[in-house]
């Protein structure tokens, strides 16, 4: 029987333990890496358990534990238990992140069980050809303004190194007091991830890049593997002083991963509509689709 006493927190010293599970279950969808887990933990407070050669991982945010499906060899037994804790534990969407293999499966030995697509949390998944060299009519309009950044600001492209630590964390700074992350609690959530991820660059499997105007850090990225054929883009910031900057940290960074990845996943929209229009203008080669299990109101 599945406790909750069975979870314990995610912390940077469980990097190996997740590395070599993923290893053998690689995984499709940003929130399940243990990147994202560590840089998030201030807000959604990740915990995890190992249940006979599965992870089941969950996470609290405002005082709402929901849950992940079993990560690893299909356990009926395993599953029936999870649903029963996370029935009495969360709320009435006590399960979320269920790929559609596993939301089949899930149909199968719960016969009746609510399960519903989650699109806030689709995940865009691109050609990593397609963002490096924005070919075609679908593209032309980024590539022409990708074109006249570089015509109009004078930059260049590093990748983030301890020598540069200091000046990408005043460059977050900089952008964090342009977009008001103190009066925006989304965005001040994000701020922490962030510093997170480059105070601990050393420790997590993350590589960066900054585009420098005129010396200046104008934007960086930081990205990572996702799996064995994906990257995965887990943040991406620019500043407004030269236009086009952001379509040009998005075609740099597809420019270093495309020899080694097929595809680039730079995650969901969270349902934020200007959001969504901005990622379908890349158009994605295929979605991550994800489902939650819902409790009858």
């Amino acid at each position: 029987m599945l406790r909750q006493e069975d979870f314990k927190p995610v912390t940077l010293a469980d990097r190996s333990f997740f590395e070599q599970h993923y290893a053998r279950y690689p995984q499709v969808h940003s929130d399940n890496t243990f990147t994202n887990m560590v840089c998030w933990n201030h807000y959604a407070q990740y915990t995890y358990a190992y249940v006979e050669k599965n992870v089941i991982l969950a996470s609290t945010i405002e005082g709402v534990t929901r849950f992940r499906p079993p990560i690893g060899p299909r356990n009926p037994a395993l599953l029936r238990s999870l649903i029963r804790l996370a029935s009495d534990v969360s709320d009435n969407e006590p399960i979320v992140l269920i790929d559609p293999d596993t939301a089949l499966w899930m149909r199968e030995i719960c016969p009746g069980i609510n399960i519903v697509a989650d699109r806030n949390h689709f995940e865009y998944v691109y050609r990593s050809v397609d963002l490096a060299e924005l070919p075609g009519k679908n593209y032309l309009t980024i590539r022409r303004q990708v074109s006249k950044f570089r015509r109009n600001c004078t930059s260049v492209v590093e990748p983030i190194t301890r020598e540069n630590w200091a000046e990408v964390k005043r460059f977050l700074i900089e952008w964090c007091e342009w977009k008001g992350c103190e009066s925006d609690k989304v965005l001040a959530h994000e701020k922490e991830a962030v510093f997170f991820a480059i105070d601990h660059l050393d420790e997590l499997p993350l590589r960066g890049l900054i585009i420098r105007v005129f010396s200046k850090i104008g934007a960086m990225s930081l990205f990572e593997p996702l799996n064995a054929d994906t990257a995965l883009v887990h943040f991406e910031k620019g500043l407004p002083d030269c236009e086009g900057i952001y379509k040009a940290i998005n075609t740099e960074t597809a420019a270093r991963l495309v020899d080694k990845f097929a595809f680039i996943n730079r995650e969901s929209d969270l349902g934020v509509g200007g959001l969504r229009e901005a990622k379908m203008r890349y158009h994605p080669d295929h979605m991550v689709e994800v489902y939650s299990m819902k409790l009858d109101s």
